[in-house]
């Protein structure tokens, strides 16, 4: 593929940014119609573009100082003679004020660029309902998911992808060369029925988080209910008052068994798919929707994961500076000169949180790499091949690595009976399971046999295919046959 394929937004429909067909439009006079942020906003950017602009007021006096100098502001009668491309920068409710405008606008290009309030708030999108109302002009949804913000900035700080959709295809090539020119990148979405779809995309609120957040929080609630009976419920009925250890020490239990499955949970799909691939004996066979679906949102649960685990490392920092910490420590002091023990080094202990503070450490800073690598762009400098090893390669390795940190915080207390309060095993052990899974998995994938038979079927080899071969025959002439790929 060539570079400027990859160079164009991964989205299901066509871009124009690599039509060479659009010709510079930079001079072109181009209208508004509003005096509003976005309109304003519109009239900066458009005119730090090149263009001339016209912007169409009903108070032209009193809104001039709130556009550059280089805009005329004049009446919208007036503004609407002077351009062929006009941008509607009203409101949907407005729209009815612009009716006696309708003979001057005939034939004329309208950008809608409004968004609703609501998803599907109305029947019909705001660019169907201006174009019901102006039969006589071609209208043109765009830049509805530009904000304010973006135009005066440049393309530069903000989305650049522009979203347009028309019935007309000479309209959309226009307002795509404006788009280009303002140093946006036009996507064409299709005809004017996407145009509720692109309305909807602004006012959609982190869709592809909603399931990895329901995801963490509820593995946070799970969790901490579990903690809060084996460190505060179960003292509390053997008469121990515990409950300040809800705020920090409950939480700071709770993070790290979050992070440590939510990052099992990125690389448990990838097995599941690899199962499917070795069972089906194809690569060809369409995953279930659920498992296609958590394939998607890998990136999304890996970010959260680093997320719990930098605020891990934050709370355990906290641990010495509480009051309680103090009490308890001059309490162990007391007690071991009371007892007249004058050597309490145990050196078990002191090379297990060696380590384990060590092996968290290293963990931490690989999630951090793995998160970083995951932004757009640091992603984008990266060769396929250099992001595969940091996100697969690099990301198994801080699974391990946090397995290690793990087993380290546990050490021999899975044997020792008194950490089962209500016959509740240690928190750790139960962390164990899905991270475990995936890492026993990767390793039997990693023996040849297996890794052989997953890279063919990836490659395109399918159990039960026939494929043609052709032999030499004793004369020197060749022959063919058929034979079964599973021989």
């Amino acid at each position: 593929m060539s570079g400027g394929d990859m160079a164009k937004p991964l989205l299901g429909h066509r871009s124009v940014e690599g039509d060479h067909s659009v010709a510079p439009t930079a001079g072109r006079t181009v209208g508004v119609l509003g005096s509003g942020d976005f309109a304003r906003s519109l009239a900066i950017r458009l005119v730090c573009s090149g263009f001339k602009v016209v912007v169409g007021s009903r108070n032209p006096k009193r809104k001039a100082g709130l556009f550059p100098s280089a805009a005329e502001v004049t009446f919208q009668a007036e503004a609407v003679k002077k351009t062929d491309v006009i941008f509607v920068a009203v409101f949907r409710e407005h729209y009815s004020t612009l009716c006696d405008l309708a003979d001057v606008l005939a034939g004329k290009i309208l950008v809608d660029v409004s968004n609703n309030t609501e998803i599907n708030h109305h029947k019909e999108s705001n660019a169907e309902y201006l174009a019901s109302l102006f039969p006589a002009c071609t209208v043109v949804k765009g830049f509805n998911v530009i904000s304010a913000w973006t135009l005066q900035s440049g393309a530069r700080d903000g989305n650049k992808q522009v979203l347009i959709c028309s019935n007309n295809q000479e309209a959309k090539r226009i307002v795509a060369e404006i788009a280009q020119v303002m140093g946006f990148t036009p996507v064409d979405m299709g005809c004017m029925s996407s145009a509720c779809e692109i309305e909807n995309i602004p006012l959609r609120l982190l869709p592809a988080w909603k399931i990895p957040i329901f995801l963490a929080l509820g593995l946070f609630l799970f969790f901490f209910t579990y903690n809060l009976v084996r460190q505060v419920i179960h003292p509390y009925i053997r008469g121990q008052k515990k409950f300040y250890k809800i705020p920090i020490e409950v939480v700071n239990t709770t993070l790290p068994c979050v992070a440590y499955i939510m990052l099992s949970l990125v690389y448990l799909p990838g097995v599941l798919a690899a199962c499917s691939q070795l069972y089906y004996g194809t690569k060809y066979r369409r995953f279930p929707d659920w498992l296609d679906q958590w394939l998607r949102h890998r990136k999304q649960i890996g970010l959260l994961s680093f997320f719990c685990a930098a605020l891990h490392a934050v709370y355990s920092l906290c641990l010495p500076m509480r009051r309680s910490h103090r009490y308890q420590l001059i309490e162990t002091a007391v007690k071991q000169a009371m007892e007249k023990k004058t050597d309490v080094w145990v050196e078990e202990e002191v090379w297990r949180m060696e380590i384990y503070i060590s092996v968290g450490i290293i963990a931490l800073g690989l999630l951090s790499l793995l998160a970083i690598t995951s932004l757009p762009s640091i992603a984008n400098s990266l060769n396929w091949r250099e992001f595969s090893f940091v996100q697969s390669t690099l990301g198994f390795i801080a699974l391990l690595i946090s397995t290690l940190h793990t087993l380290t915080y546990g050490w021999s207390r899975a044997f020792d009976e008194n950490q089962y309060k209500f016959y509740l095993p240690p928190t750790y052990t139960l962390t164990l399971l899905v991270p475990c899974t995936v890492i026993l998995a990767r390793v039997i994938f990693s023996l040849p046999c297996i890794q052989q038979r997953l890279l063919r079927i990836r490659r395109g080899w399918e159990k039960g295919r026939y494929v043609k071969f052709v032999l030499p025959s004793a004369t020197g002439e060749y022959s063919s046959g058929e034979t079964s790929s599973n021989v």
